[in-house]
């Protein structure tokens, strides 16, 4: 918006001219990315859940809980666990099942062994994955239960006719 002292006249401009190099970026505000880091010196043994994103770059024996979140197996990431998440990518091993909201990303260096069940999959190159998948439907997670709900309804109707 212009202020007063920033109109023209006459086709001039009552101001200096600015200088270009002075130009002030605007910044914008964001959340910032939380994210937890497993360094490649860690071993955790036991059960992980949390409400952040998480990067392995070590080694993880047990089951990793995070539902809202990405869980990322970095390439010197070891995991020997089950793993839940919104999205997970794998760039070293994964021994465990994988069950995921979103999506499942493989990258060529990434090794999964366990079933993967996703919405989405992704599997490069010289991925390895051993193990079953099931690719599910967005739509059908969010209609099953309207569907189971109306089922008990409708056996009731037919129940009724018959006694009729």
């Amino acid at each position: 918006m212009l202020q007063p002292s920033e109109y023209t006249f006459g086709g001039k401009s009552n101001q200096p001219a600015s200088n270009p190099n002075t130009f002030t970026p605007v910044k914008t505000v964001s959340a910032p990315v939380e994210q937890a880091t497993i360094g490649r010196s860690l071993v955790i043994k036991g059960e992980l859940s949390g409400a952040e994103a998480l990067y392995i770059d070590g080694r993880i024996e047990g089951k990793i809980t995070l539902p809202d979140n990405r869980v990322t197996i970095g390439r010197n990431g070891s995991v020997v666990a089950n793993i839940i998440a919104r999205e997970v990518v794998v760039m070293g091993k994964v021994s465990g099942n994988i069950e995921c909201s979103d999506r499942v990303d493989i990258r060529s260096e990434g090794s999964v062994t366990g079933d993967v069940s996703t919405v989405r999959i992704s599997v490069e190159d010289g991925a390895v994955l051993k193990g079953g998948i099931e690719v599910r439907s967005s739509e059908r997670k969010q209609q099953a239960p309207a569907k189971a709900a109306e089922t008990p309804k409708t056996e009731h109707a037919k129940a009724a006719a018959t006694h009729a």
